[in-house]
Formats: C-alpha cells, structure tokens, sequence
C-alpha cells in the first residue's frame, strides 16, 4: 500500500506526488482505494491514474472528494502510474491505496461470458505453493473444481457461488475468491491460507451484428445471436413475443423489420441503450460502403421507429427493408450497445440522441463485436460496386 505525504494527518499545499508502480512481466495492477479524504473541490485536489509507466499514458480515471465508492483500476500492462496534486489552499487527510498484481499466464487466468465465471489454476504454480486441487474453493464451499494432471478449473454462472457484482468506473465488475484450507489432521496448521481475488470486467460498450436477405416477391426474416453481453435477433411484430430463428432471413423489399436488442444475461439493475446501428452490404466492412439507421442515439434513417431504448435491459426498434443498389441481396446490420446501471439518471443511457460527441466514447469504454446472419435479396447477382450514399438505398 501507499499514502499521500503525512497520511492520516493533513497534506501540504502544492503537492505534487507520482507513484511509479510496476508488477513482474506479464502481469497486470489491480489498485484500490480505501481512504480517500481530500478538500471537496474536484479541480483542487485530487488523484489521477495513468495506465502506464508514466503521466503521458492514457488516464483511466480521476479520484477525489471522499469517494472510495466504484474506485478500483485495472492497468493494461505491468505499470500503472498514480499522481497526487494539490493547490495552495485548503487540505485534508489524503488517502490510503492497496494495490496488488495478477498471476502470470503459465500460472493461471480468469475468464468471463455474460453467463459464466472461469478460473484456471495449473497445477504446477499450486504445487509450488503446496497446495492441489483438492484444497480450493470459492465463495460458496459447494462449488467444487473439476481437476486434472495439469490444472484446476472452476466453471460457474456468474450470479453462483458467492460471485459479486458491482458497477467500477462504468464497468459491470464480478468477483469471487478462491481459498485454501490444507487437507490434513488436526486443528491447527502452520501453512498461510491462500487467497487469490478473481474478478472480471464485462465492457459497457458491445457491437452485436445482424444480418437478413431481402427478396423482391417473397416474405422476410431475420435471425441474430449475439456474444459477450448482448445479442440481437428479428421477430415477426411489435409486440416482441415471436422470434425468427431463420437463417438467412428472406423478406420483402420495404417491408418492415422489428429487431430486440438485449443482455444475454437477465439483470434489472442494469439498462441497455442502442447507440449506432449501421448497414452494410459487408460483413467484415461498415466503414467504406454503409448506411446509417442510427447514430449517436439519433435517428437516420426515416423508417426507423424506436419502442424502447436506454430505460430497459433491451432496446426494441423496427425499421423498413432495403438493399444496396449494385451488389448484391444480403443485408448485415450492426449495432453498436451502451450497458449502464440502472440507478445512474446521468449516465449515457439516460442522455438520449447527442448530434455531437466530443469523442466517439469516453477512454474507459472499449468495444467487441458479435455476428448474426444475413438478409438476402432473392433473385440478385453481386455486381461491383463502390461506395454509398443515401440515392444508393433501393426500396423500390
């Protein structure tokens, strides 16, 4: 752990202090705050965390005030740079940090889905500190680990076994711990206990993709299942209660097309809000040759109807089927998700359409992708084609 000079008693005026703090190769800094009192102006006094070996890397957040609450950074890599600033008036008692490092590859690693939580622990980094398989557990004593010759591996859903979930720095946050308690006679033990922390970072921000094949003369429909924290499909009307499991999914020019976006896993404290869906007649491009049925949370394509965005663990909209002028039938959509809690009347889901970002998202935002199938318009051939605008749009 460290301290601000003085701590707990009152820091100076004009301080300027920088921790350079670095973890063995291929681990990375988890830090924590577990005291902060600082004079309650936030461009007075406060703390900055850099995500690197020095103040030039990015800043991946900004403490302040007394807030310890959501407070806990996770570098990129083995540095993390921390730097403590103060005016010339008005002081407090500083704070108090913990930080601590992950284990290497070789030893163990930590994954997350939107259902489950797993942990693998190889059995050579346990024997070395004379533990096996047999002496873990988690939170929740009943979930046992599935052991080998190589390596330990816990697998749960992540609402099980003791997991706990909160919102840090605008990420949804789940940790567990796995324990030790040596397998021996007797009452006491002259062996430290093990504690490892596992937690996982599931990303506010999420690209699901689908896809449908748009046929002059014939019926629609789309199919779609998302990855990671989202997913995406077609259903048959407004009211959201039939989905289309067709793949591709075949549809009438102009004809209208009801899609859900939605959390994989089902969790009321947090909100889901549709922030940019794009069409492309690509599925690896939605850059050179694209059009816009949202962007920014607004509108733009003129068929595009909101049900529900932003308020709700699911997004619902419906819009009318195209197809892109010279190439060929099939359709892929991608939508671009924001998860936020559900409590935060100020976070980006609350804020509606914004026709100007300062910035495409905020640093901590990061961005994965999911696919689903393709529209197909029946009856075309591919034919070269190059760019788009929106003349391009056929719904003839």
């Amino acid at each position: 752990m460290f301290y601000s000079p003085n701590y707990p008693n009152y820091y100076h005026d004009n301080a300027y202090c920088v921790w350079f703090l670095s973890a063995q190769q291929g681990q990375r800094i988890f830090l924590t705050f577990a005291d902060v009192q600082l004079e309650r102006c936030c461009d007075c006094d406060y703390i900055t965390i850099h995500d690197g070996s020095s103040t030039g890397y990015p800043q991946l957040g900004k403490v302040c005030y007394n807030d310890t609450t959501h407070q806990a950074f996770h570098s990129s890599s083995r540095y993390l740079t921390v730097v403590f600033t103060s005016d010339f008036s008005g002081v407090s008692h500083g704070f108090k940090a913990h930080f601590t490092s992950s284990l290497t590859a070789n030893e163990g690693s930590v994954d997350c889905t939107s259902d489950n939580m797993v942990i693998v622990l190889q059995s050579s980094y346990l024997n070395s500190l004379g533990l096996s398989g047999n002496d873990l557990y988690v939170d929740d004593r009943l979930c046992r680990p599935n052991i080998s010759s190589t390596e330990v591996v816990f697998r749960f859903p992540l609402d099980t076994c003791g997991t706990a979930k909160e919102m840090i720095n605008g990420f949804v946050s789940y940790t567990n711990n796995v324990r030790a308690s040596p397998s021996q006679s007797g009452e006491i033990t002259y062996q430290s206990l093990y504690l490892l922390q596992v937690g996982c970072r599931m990303e506010p921000d999420t690209i699901v993709q689908i896809f449908y094949k748009a046929k002059e003369l014939v019926n629609a429909n789309i199919t779609g299942m998302g990855r990671f924290n989202a997913s995406i499909a077609f259903y048959t009307s407004r009211n959201f209660t039939q989905q289309i499991y067709d793949s591709p999914y075949e549809v009438n020019l102009n004809q209208q097309l009801f899609v859900q976006v939605k959390l994989t896993r089902s969790d009321e404290s947090l909100d889901l809000f549709l922030d940019t869906c794009v069409a492309s007649p690509n599925p690896n491009d939605f850059k050179n040759r694209s059009y816009d049925l949202l962007r920014n949370g607004c509108p733009r394509d003129s068929t595009y109807l909101s049900y529900t965005n932003g308020v709700d663990q699911y997004a619902r909209f419906s819009f009318r089927a195209f197809k892109f002028l010279q190439t060929h039938a099939y359709v892929h959509l991608q939508c671009k998700v924001i998860i936020c809690p559900d409590n935060d009347y100020n976070s980006r889901c609350r804020k509606g359409c914004q026709y100007r970002r300062k910035r495409s998202l905020d640093s901590s935002y990061n961005t994965n992708t999911v696919t689903l199938g393709p529209i197909k318009l029946r009856g075309q051939k591919p034919v070269a084609g190059h760019g788009v605008k929106e003349s391009e749009k056929s719904m003839e």
